[in-house]
């Protein structure tokens, strides 16, 4: 009887997720239907994020702060960096960089700031100057100083798009819930990252994060949007369960400190090696915390 049970409890979830995952494709009579869910599938589903629990300051035994690195040019981080060409796939596939881009567009987030610390409050038109580049060609130089209206086609417009996201910054908390007694991890902020969009076309241009987002106030959209799964294409994983069960390769490029949480690259400079062994002690000296708890 107890398997039958969860036999018929596996069969149920994994049918509403695959009517999801497949949005009406089985059932479409004309491509408009595709990814249009019916009636039956929104009662079906009861899709929101998975909401996080209420902890209580006096249940944190042990906490550290630290900022990490996603680089997408690992292969693990793909599904955050990719696709970069919408022209040919559907509209349900866009990259990270798009679905916090139109959020932030259409006002679905509304709050961006201009550090990991959440200070200033920055609105679009803010960061425009850090999206797009709009330079005047010689021949446009010479409409200007002749008095003349200068040409479209002598104007270039360059806007940084996901094809030019190089990483993600991210920075989150460990804490070890002492009533739970395990160590957990909360995502706090998420930023992209691109070269300078004024030098994008040097060498080696400066990276620079474009706008912070405070992590939970863009969990509606994150859970709403998907990532490809590699695995099965059928039960795509949503942007906000990558980045909360930490489905991804980071490292660790700062943790908070008494020197004003400087970077490891402050104090390890020009030596990638060590600055990279310098991570791994910051996540061994946290992982350790957990085991010693049980060490007797």
């Amino acid at each position: 009887m107890n398997l039958k049970s969860f036999l018929l409890t596996t069969v149920t979830v994994l049918s509403a997720s695959l009517m999801f995952a497949q949005a009406n494709i089985l059932n479409a009579k004309s491509p408009e239907e595709i990814g249009v869910r019916t009636e039956g599938q929104k009662a079906v589903d009861n899709d929101k994020p998975l909401e996080y629990g209420y902890v209580d300051d006096r249940d944190i035994l042990f906490s550290k702060m630290v900022w990490e690195r996603i680089s997408l040019d690992e292969r693990a981080n793909f599904p955050l960096y990719y696709p970069i060409d919408t022209n040919n796939i559907g509209s349900h596939r866009r990259s990270l960089y798009d679905v916090l881009m139109k959020a932030v567009k259409t006002g679905k987030i509304e709050n961006i700031y201009d550090d990991s610390y959440f200070t200033t409050k920055r609105t679009l038109k803010d960061i425009e100057g850090a999206l797009v580049k709009v330079d005047t060609t010689e021949l446009g130089i010479e409409q200007i100083n002749a008095g003349e209206t200068v040409s479209p086609e002598y104007v270039n417009r360059r806007e940084i798009s996901a094809a030019d996201i190089v990483e993600y910054r991210i920075r989150g908390l460990w804490y070890f819930d002492k009533r739970q007694a395990e160590m957990k991890y909360r995502l706090i902020g998420i930023a992209p990252v691109a070269p300078d969009v004024n030098f994008i076309d040097d060498e080696e241009p400066d990276l620079v994060p474009l706008f912070w987002v405070f992590f939970p106030d863009a969990r509606e959209v994150l859970h709403e949007a998907k990532a490809f799964n590699n695995e099965n294409s059928s039960m795509p994983f949503s942007f906000d369960h990558i980045l909360n069960a930490r489905r991804f390769h980071g490292y660790i490029y700062k943790e908070d400190n008494v020197q004003n949480d400087r970077a490891v690259n402050e104090y390890v400079s020009e030596n990638a090696l060590m600055q990279l062994l310098e991570s791994e002690r910051i996540k061994d000296k946290i992982r350790d915390f957990e085991l010693d708890m049980w060490t007797y």
